[in-house]
């Protein structure tokens, strides 16, 4: 199985499960194989979804949604051992599914990025934190779609261990094979209600390039970012490499 569908984790009513694993990262070193995870909102699992969630041995979810998103949509299922973490790093909501056709979705969404890497100090760091801390346990991250909370988040996270831009920018783009699910998704849980946005659920690579980019633009990098303006320490960031790549 080569690394492109080792990625993908299929599941009858998640679209956008996919594992973080075997990216080239600093000093030869490579991102584990199911160690960290992302994927659109875990509140979908049910039945035969739950043995195949369990039998992947999660220990941790970070669900970046808003609290009354989980309260509409439900989150991941209690189990015993499993830790649940609400961070809401979106601080300014909005509706993609209601924007105007000419809204252009790389400047328009590298923007709202911006915002939630200026907004969720807080809510950011402390992500890292947990990611940091998960003890080699099987980790999920996820938002509702899987693309932009999520993909924020994994990108810091790749960067930090190393990933290249390429890379990151690549693993962003991966959404898109599962656009059409994701909104078919959407249909089914707004019914009657029109999607205007011809962009929904769309994840350019241009988007990723563009916000990597400027967040570099103004900290100087990602690991700036992470340390000046976040305050997280080279501790954690060091845990992060010792739990996450290989030796």
């Amino acid at each position: 199985m080569d690394a492109a569908s080792r990625r993908h984790v299929t599941f009858d009513r998640l679209y956008n499960f996919r594992d973080l694993g075997g990216y080239a990262a600093a000093e030869g070193r490579q991102v584990r194989w199911g160690r960290l995870y992302r994927s659109d909102s875990l509140g979908k699992l049910a039945g035969t979804d739950l043995d195949q969630f369990a039998a992947i041995g999660v220990r941790a979810v970070i669900d970046l949604r808003h609290s009354w998103e989980i309260d509409k949509r439900g989150r991941v299922p209690d189990a015993a051992g499993l830790a649940y973490h609400n961070l809401s790093i979106e601080h300014r909501p909005y509706d993609q599914s209601a924007l105007g056709d000419v809204v252009d979705p790389v400047r328009f969404l590298a923007d709202r990025y911006a915002e939630v890497a200026s907004d969720g100090v807080h809510e950011i760091r402390q992500a890292l934190k947990v990611i940091a801390a998960s003890d080699s346990a099987p980790l999920v991250i996820h938002c509702a779609s899987g693309k932009d909370r999520t993909g924020v988040l994994a990108a810091i996270v790749l960067s930090l261990l190393g990933v290249s831009e390429q890379d990151i920018i690549a693993d962003f783009a991966l959404t898109g094979l599962a656009t059409q699910r994701l909104i078919a998704d959407w249909h089914a849980a707004y019914p009657g209600k029109p999607l205007l946005w011809p962009h929904f659920g769309t994840a350019p690579a241009e988007l990723m390039r563009v916000f990597l980019a400027e967040l570099t633009s103004t900290f100087g990098s990602v690991r700036e970012y992470v340390t000046g303006y976040l305050g997280v320490t080279d501790t954690v960031i060091a845990e992060l490499g010792r739990l996450y790549l290989t030796a």
